[in-house]
């Protein structure tokens, strides 16, 4: 290890795992899903885990992994489709679920890591959502007070970061990374590629070494696809004369 720079997942998250965690994690679907840090997490046997996240990967990726294993207690997302274990856990009441707008989501680990405890919004406003939540009235109109996210554990993908914990993310792969890393007591991130310092241009970071405590190298990965979709071949292609 040296500075911020751990071996492995399993190395950059020693000490920081017990059971009943807030976890923040960042990802979209199977885009900029942090694989080996979840991987770490369910190989270390942790319980009782709430998960904040836009949603539980697929059956068997991402944080489906620790839906296969019985680790999740609760998950705060706003998607919640394309897995089949999650579905099955929450209609059979083994898993507890707090449905929540993709818009609040973001604005919630944003709110959590710039230290504001809750904002009031109109998403959601006499819906399922605004149940048991506070309603105020401004400018005539109703909004309901949601609860910045304070987690005790960030997970994070990211594309490059440099020896100091600065990090650049790649295209969509952003998504609810950079607001999952500012909200946590502590933010690990598993990247693509370190590079020296100096060697990324300042006015391209995306996330400040400030924000991050550990960080590890992930690479390589296997793209993965959550839906592979091709077109029926028709016909055969023009022979050559």
């Amino acid at each position: 290890m040296a500075g911020k720079l751990y071996p492995d997942a399993a190395a950059a998250l020693d000490g920081l795992l017990r059971d009943g965690l807030l976890i923040a994690c960042g990802g979209f679907g199977l885009c900029g899903v942090p694989e080996r840090l979840l991987d770490a997490v369910r190989d270390s046997g942790v319980t009782g885990l709430t998960f904040a996240s836009n949603n539980a990967g697929i059956d068997n990726e991402g944080i489906g992994k620790l839906l296969r294993t019985r680790q999740v207690k609760k998950m705060i997302s706003s998607y919640v489709g394309e897995n089949k274990e999650f579905e099955r856990q929450y209609l059979s009441g083994e898993l507890e679920v707090e449905f929540c707008p993709q818009g609040t989501l973001a604005e919630r680990m944003r709110a959590g890591g710039a230290g504001i405890p809750g904002f009031y919004t109109k998403t959601g406003v006499g819906t399922l959502v605004a149940e048991g939540k506070e309603v105020k009235a401004f400018d005539g109109q109703d909004y309901i007070l949601e609860r910045g996210i304070f987690a005790d554990l960030a997970l994070v993908k990211a594309w490059k970061a440099d020896e100091t914990g600065n990090v650049v993310f790649r295209k969509t792969a952003r998504n609810f990374n950079v607001p999952a890393a500012t909200c946590g007591k502590v933010c690990v991130v598993e990247v693509e590629e370190i590079v020296p310092v100096g060697s990324l241009d300042p006015d391209a970071i995306h996330l400040p070494g400030v924000y991050v405590q550990r960080l590890v190298l992930g690479a390589p990965y296997d793209k993965k696809i959550e839906f592979r979709t091709v077109r029926e071949r028709i016909g055969r292609e023009t022979e050559a004369v």
